[in-house]
């Protein structure tokens, strides 16, 4: 056999050479490449349906690859400068606790800034494992979390010399980047692995004057949400390893979690997105960060709004910014971020990524079109005018230093009663509460319930914003400790 170089998609071109024998099938899906759903295959194309194949010897499995799926983890791996690459068809939901779930066991501490994804707190409950939080610096304008500060990360080490790991956001949903590699030495120092969030990351590993990555900076593991700004499908990821993991415990650990019936549709999109980056991602993202530099700098023309960039940059807990984050503070003209979503998408039908109180992210990647960026320019200047008002009595502060009184674990697990939202100050929350997207929590088990936070929560709700988490759907109540 050739020897595999990038311009090659090993499960890709398997898939296409299977669909070619044209087997009888009397394996699972039931669908039988589409035959025994027709509406479904009208709905997403014949094309597709035939793909949707179970793990079979031609095709491989990725629980225990040893053919077409090694060869194309073996081709991520080099993209991406690290040691191994898994496929992750859980998203980088899975990725992020794998990761966890390798570092840690029951006990364990891991240090990791608090304004972390969800599937991080929630991996604590999942192993036990006990995060010692590093409360990030606020950008009191913006009422964005920043990155964790180095001193910040010291004093953690130096006040828990026995956790097993670090974890950091590479960047975080705004853009914003802490000082990885002097994190990542300062880690590997004291005997701690080095765990990174590159969810919103992927196009460092391709693109010119990025942040640094994390396989760049020494990192032991790091999850990449291929599927946000490399292009693949939704819920395809890439798990990366360092040349300090065995990748052949961390394989059993990923598969205590993912599925034996992982979707081929996946796993082809995340070779073919592979290829793609490797050959072309250098233009790809030059594209990119032009386009939204100049979305940057017509919406800071138009008043009142403020897309922010590398300016904030001040060496320590903002150390480098993502330029191809279109991040916009929307407070000036009177509206909350949720508020421009939602005008957004229902006057002007344009989705963008999400709106908090204060901010809104445009996501700018690999399929945007300039007579796109023009459009959404249009609309923010329309919004301005039209609905644009006083921001006296807006609220600013968006994020919330937690008090944490108990691990994640014990606190889901606990007796629990329900309360009134109004009567749940003090209380110790059993569950979460947080807007989506960010998925970053505004409540996690073990923290206290403060009346700031209940202000927070209704305020949230009742400019619109997406909340999740919670037990009651309608978030009029919260779960408790009951003690």
């Amino acid at each position: 056999m050739a020897e595999l170089s990038q311009t090659n998609a090993p499960i890709y071109e398997a898939l296409r050479k299977f669909r070619r024998m044209r087997v009888v099938p009397f394996d699972v899906p039931g669908h039988k490449r589409g035959r025994g759903n027709m509406e479904l295959t009208e709905f997403l194309g014949e094309d597709c349906m035939n793909v949707d194949v179970n793990s079979m010897k031609p095709l491989d499995n990725l629980c225990h690859p040893v053919s077409v799926i090694k060869d194309a983890e073996m081709l991520a791996a080099e993209a991406f400068g690290a040691a191994n690459a898994f496929f992750m068809v859980g998203g980088t939901t899975s990725a992020v606790q794998s990761m966890i779930m390798y570092a840690c066991k029951e006990g364990d501490k891991i240090i990791m800034p608090r304004n972390v994804h969800r599937s991080a707190i929630n991996a604590m409950i999942l192993t036990g494992a006990v995060p010692v939080y590093v409360n990030p610096d606020v950008n009191h304008q913006l009422g964005i979390a920043l990155g964790m500060s180095v001193s910040q990360v010291e004093q953690a080490i130096r006040d828990n010399p026995d956790a097993k790991a670090i974890m950091i956001n590479n960047p975080t949903y705004y853009g914003i980047c802490s000082d990885l590699q002097r994190i990542t030495d300062l880690a590997h120092e004291h005997g701690m692995l080095v765990l990174v969030d590159e969810a919103h990351g992927t196009h460092f590993y391709f693109g010119e004057n990025f942040p640094i990555t994390a396989m760049a900076a020494g990192a032991d593991c790091a999850s990449v949400s291929m599927h946000k700004s490399g292009g693949s499908l939704t819920q395809s990821s890439f798990l990366l390893m360092g040349k300090n993991i065995n990748a052949d415990y961390m394989r059993q650990v990923i598969n205590l979690t993912q599925t034996t019936s992982a979707s081929y549709l996946l796993l082809s999109s995340l070779d073919i997105s592979r290829k793609r980056l490797a050959l072309g991602g250098r233009e790809i993202f030059a594209q990119t960060v032009e386009m939204a530099e100049y979305a940057r700098s017509e919406i800071n023309e138009i008043g009142g709004y403020y897309a922010y960039s590398r300016e904030l940059i001040n060496g320590d807990s903002i150390y480098d910014f993502d330029v191809s984050k279109l991040s916009i503070y929307t407070l000036p003209i009177g509206l909350a971020g949720i508020e421009v979503y939602d005008l957004l998408r229902d006057e002007y039908d344009i989705q963008i990524e999400f709106g908090d109180i204060g901010n809104v992210l445009a996501y700018i990647s690999v399929g945007d079109r300039k007579r796109d960026i023009e459009r959404l320019i249009s609309a923010l200047a329309e919004i301005k005018r039209r609905f644009g008002k006083s921001s006296a009595h807006m609220l600013t502060q968006e994020y919330i230093s937690p008090v944490v009184t108990e691990t994640p674990r014990k606190a889901f697990y606990a007796p629990k009663r329900s309360l009134p939202l109004e009567e749940a100050a003090g209380h110790v929350c059993s569950e979460f509460v947080m807007c989506y997207p960010p998925g970053i929590p505004i409540l996690a088990p073990g923290e206290l319930i403060t009346p700031e936070i209940i202000e927070y929560i209704r305020y949230a709700k009742e400019k619109g914003c997406q909340m999740t988490g919670t037990e009651d759907i309608k978030i009029e109540r919260l779960n408790v400790l009951d003690i």
